[in-house]
């Protein structure tokens, strides 16, 4: 079994080659490591690189957005309305295709007020992008 330099899965049967899966899982723990410090730093076109052309996008109770340009254009609109956020703590687990991150997240509000609080993310993948990117948070405090 081998895996390419694009990340697709091979099986090799005597002289007889298998592709197996293409676009093969490659996110790595590093990746999403990357990934929430480009979002502590509202690194919106870093944030956006990590997803794929139709990703969906579902934070907390707001409804599914769908499409990389438009999950752009809410992170974007998203981190004007604070001043920042820092995510610790991270628990990063791994299956095949999916990755699980829990940890805290403090936001600071643009009066300078902080709120911290717990999450857990869900990414579905489409080889190394996100194609569904769950937010389980309680935020509901944010803006009060």
């Amino acid at each position: 079994m081998l895996i390419n330099e694009v990340g697709v899965l091979i099986k090799k049967y005597g002289a007889n080659t298998y592709l197996v899966h293409q676009k093969f899982s490659i996110m790595t723990q590093k990746d999403i490591l990357d990934l929430f410090a480009a979002i502590d730093k509202f690194d919106t076109k870093v944030f956006a690189s990590y997803l794929d052309e139709k990703a969906r996008f579902k934070f907390a109770n707001i409804p599914v957005i769908t499409g990389k340009n438009n999950v752009f254009e809410f992170v974007a609109g998203f981190f004007q309305s604070i001043k920042a956020i820092r995510h610790k703590n991270l628990e990063i687990y791994e299956l095949d295709g999916i990755r699980f991150v829990m940890g805290n997240v403090t936001y600071t509000r643009l009066d300078g007020s902080t709120l911290s609080v717990d999450f857990s993310n869900t990414f579905r993948l489409n080889g190394n992008k996100i194609k569904d990117y769950l937010i389980f948070i309680d935020n509901s405090e944010l803006y009060k």
